[in-house]
């Protein structure tokens, strides 16, 4: 290592910006760099930082808005007045490089930054850039990207792959080989809806999966329902006698994943990173209102390496999810093939490539 440095991650707003920056930063500490967290001021940032041992600023914000209205007219000033109360805070702590996880709630400190010529990275998760990352690219030292084809949708002279950053603990347990399903065993499947996007999987899954154990075909299921409708779920469960463990929330998925077969779930790029770094076959359902459509285009990364499945939650009916799993259940062969393609995606280090960008950008500060 250099000299140490004083590095700022903007990773306010939602989990799919906070975890990753958190990672990032768990690994500049380590190295012994200091190290400020910028947030937003949400709710789910309090849980997330709480065994954070840096410092934090907090600039309150909201999303982008688009199109002429009383509420974009709103969130511009808001925005502004972000700006405002960050530009200070950012001239007096004066890190030597910005990192901007994405979202709103990088607008603010990354403009402080390129007022004061700071120079500032962003990190863009998904497969389709975002609205901040699309805005604030084009002055960025250089954009990091999760997938590798981000590149073809980013206008930048110098885009690096570097990933995406996955706590610790649940890269541990993912260098472990992935459990060997016997040919008399049950077909163990995880489902997750994300905490936005459960509902429609709630309704429509442990009915399929109770009519494909009539045609024969023995599941467990680990099913994370998020804090409606749990009951529900757990009785369809309980009535067909399928074993289930029906979840509000799970802190630890580290324990989960290495015992499952197949993850029915949301394609989030969070999820996609934890599903290639567990060589999980899944069936992907994209959230289908997500910003431009960004979970459809993750999805479609891990489909075209044949590592998953793709529906379209318009056409997932209870019927077709039925047949698939009976189809997955007499072709364990196949589930085997997506593993070995899912675990080619796999990044572990990308919290660790993402601090040696930083470092050389900051090291040339």
């Amino acid at each position: 290592m250099g000299r140490k440095l004083n590095i700022a991650i903007a990773c306010g707003g939602t989990g799919g910006h906070i975890f990753p920056g958190l990672a990032t930063g768990r690994e500049l500490l380590a190295r012994g760099h200091d190290v400020t967290l910028w947030l937003a001021g949400k709710d789910i940032e309090s849980d997330a930082v709480k065994d954070w041992s840096g410092a934090i600023i907090t600039i309150p914000s909201e999303g982008f808005q688009f199109g002429v209205s009383f509420r974009s007219v709103l969130t511009a000033f808001r925005l502004f007045k972000a700006y405002r109360l960050a530009l200070p805070l950012m001239r007096r702590n004066c890190p030597d490089v910005v990192l901007a996880m994405g979202s709103y709630a990088s607008f603010a400190p990354v403009s402080a930054a390129k007022k004061l010529r700071i120079p500032y990275v962003l990190h863009e998760a998904n497969l389709l850039p975002g609205r901040a990352v699309s805005l604030l690219a084009r002055k960025a030292h250089t954009v990091a990207v999760s997938f590798e084809k981000s590149r073809f949708y980013l206008k930048h002279g110098h885009i690096e792959t570097t990933g995406m950053p996955l706590r610790k603990a649940l890269l541990c347990p993912g260098m472990q080989s992935r459990r060997n399903r016997g040919a008399d065993d049950p077909l163990r499947i995880l489902v997750m809806g994300g905490s936005r996007g459960a509902q429609i999987l709630n309704e429509v899954v442990p009915k399929a999966i109770a009519a494909a154990d009539e045609k024969g075909v023995t599941i467990e299921v680990e099913h994370i329902a998020g804090l409606q409708n749990s009951e529900e779920v757990e009785a369809i469960y309980s009535a067909a006698g399928i074993k289930a463990n029906v979840h509000h929330f799970v802190q630890h998925m580290e324990d989960i994943y290495p015992e499952v077969d197949l993850v029915i779930c949301r394609s989030g790029a969070a999820t996609c990173a934890e599903l290639a770094c567990y060589a999980l076959p899944a069936l992907l359902i994209p959230y289908p209102t997500a910003v431009r459509d960004h979970q459809m285009g993750n999805a479609r990364v891990l489909q075209d390496i044949s590592a998953a499945d793709v529906v379209a939650q318009d056409v997932l009916t209870g019927s077709w999810l039925r047949d698939y799993l009976v189809s997955v259940s007499q072709n364990p062969e196949r589930l085997e093939k997506m593993a070995i393609a899912m675990k080619k995606r796999a990044q572990p280090n990308a919290a660790g490539r993402l601090a040696d960008l930083l470092e050389k950008v900051g090291g040339e500060s």
